[in-house]
């Protein structure tokens, strides 16, 4: 009881945390309990071993100690969206507060879209994921140096970060700065802020995250379909899926953008940064609709859609090409080891903004988290909270430590 009037009184102390349901059904008692126990349920990774039982923290509580403006939720339950909601501000200084389309920076997880795109392309029988890329790209070509020499770098490589290649991520441009092209960025050449992508490894059977491999199939694919990278994502990814609230570009249209925010609360200059690399880190989203992903990617693995990829490929898709530390890397797809489980998954972060994504690989059960903040940790605990309420496989264990936990830390 004490616990829920200290949360009521939070709540009230936060009148501009505001939270949309998706579903009006304002009749389902269960759903309302499931949604209030996410919220008051954010657990750590880490527990103590002073302490009695788990501990869970209230979600509006944990926003304001870690100077998260807003947090947008989607969480998955028999393969449908059983619920979204979103808190918080959109916008701080323009009092524009969170709702469940308020657009935020997909950062890394644009990563796992691209990778519908690429493999649509080879589904098509435009591509081939085996083939020397260089024999689809037009404007600029792999150059293999020394180390590379006497190998080939293939679109599987690419989209399994077993190319090899340089460039684990990039910082985007403030908005009115000049933005280079593909093949600027590729060669690193101004007004590209990143360093030239090019080999560090031999391509072959070593995990080398790059950002600049994932934006050499960004190239590829403008380059063999002879169209906008956007519109062609546009046409065969989200339309499909019903991505309503996906883009690259804005267009102008900012009514509904969230503006990103660093770890001590401070916005980012110019509200955002821009990404032309599309493919590793442009796309503009919602929980509900990266769920709407999620969801299809489950049911083409059951055999029951094909929206987008057959199940023949989706399978390809989830296939493991090397490993990192625990978990499998496919193609656009990490098998996150969770306590002898795997999750299909993919996080990302970009200038302002982080978020996490989580998929079953069967029964149909995951979770969308975005935030306009540079700090990863609230994302996290939501995703904890959402296991333990919802009762995952595996998902959340926490590790015991020994002695009392520090007073500073904030390891969730």
């Amino acid at each position: 009881m004490k616990t829920r009037k200290i949360c009521l009184l939070l709540a009230s102390l936060l009148p501009n945390v505001i939270a949309f349901p998706v579903i009006a059904q304002k009749s389902d008692v269960a759903l309302k309990d499931r949604i209030t126990q996410v919220e008051n349920s954010l657990a750590t990774a880490i527990v103590y071993s002073q302490d009695s039982m788990i501990p869970a923290v209230n979600l509006l509580q944990r926003m304001k100690e870690l100077n998260v403006k807003g947090v947008s939720i989607a969480v998955i339950n028999n393969y449908k969206i059983d619920w979204a909601k979103a808190y918080g501000w959109a916008d701080e200084s323009e009092h524009k507060q969170a709702d469940i389309h308020t657009l935020f920076q997909a950062a890394s997880i644009s990563k796992t879209i691209n990778s519908m795109g690429l493999l649509k392309l080879v589904q098509m029988g435009k591509v081939d994921l085996d083939t020397d890329v260089n024999q689809y790209l037009k404007t600029w070509k792999v150059p293999y140096d020394s180390i590379g020499a006497g190998t080939v770098i293939t679109l599987r490589n690419l989209l399994s970060h077993s190319g090899g290649m340089s460039v684990s991520g990039f910082s985007g441009y403030e908005r009115g700065a000049s933005i280079p092209r593909i093949d600027q960025i590729l060669d690193g050449i101004p007004p590209a802020n990143s360093a030239a992508v090019r080999h560090i490894s031999k391509p072959g059977n070593k995990f080398e995250y790059s950002g600049g491999g994932i934006t050499i199939s960004q190239l590829l694919l403008t380059d063999v379909t002879g169209e906008r990278y956007d519109n062609f994502m546009s046409r065969e990814v989200f339309q499909p899926l019903q991505m309503t609230d996906s883009r690259y570009v804005l267009n102008g249209d900012t009514s509904n953008v969230a503006a990103g925010y660093y770890s001590d609360g401070k916005p980012v200059k110019g509200k955002y940064h821009i990404y032309p690399e599309y493919a590793a880190a442009g796309l503009w989203t919602t929980p509900t609709d990266l769920a709407k992903y999620i969801i299809d990617c489950q049911l083409t693995l059951a055999g029951k859609s094909g929206k987008v990829l057959s199940p023949a490929m989706m399978q390809e898709r989830f296939q493991p090409v090397v490993m990192y530390n625990e978990s499998k890397v496919a193609l656009g797809v990490f098998l996150r080891y969770k306590n002898g489980a795997f999750y299909f998954n993919h996080n990302g972060g970009n200038e302002g903004f982080t978020c996490a994504s989580y998929g079953s690989l069967k029964d149909g059960y995951g979770v969308v988290v975005m935030t306009n903040s540079n700090n990863s940790q609230l994302m996290l605990e939501v995703c904890n909270s959402v296991a333990r309420v919802y009762n995952w496989d595996r998902f959340y264990i926490p590790r015991i430590e020994k002695g009392v936990k520090p007073a500073k830390d904030n390891n969730r």
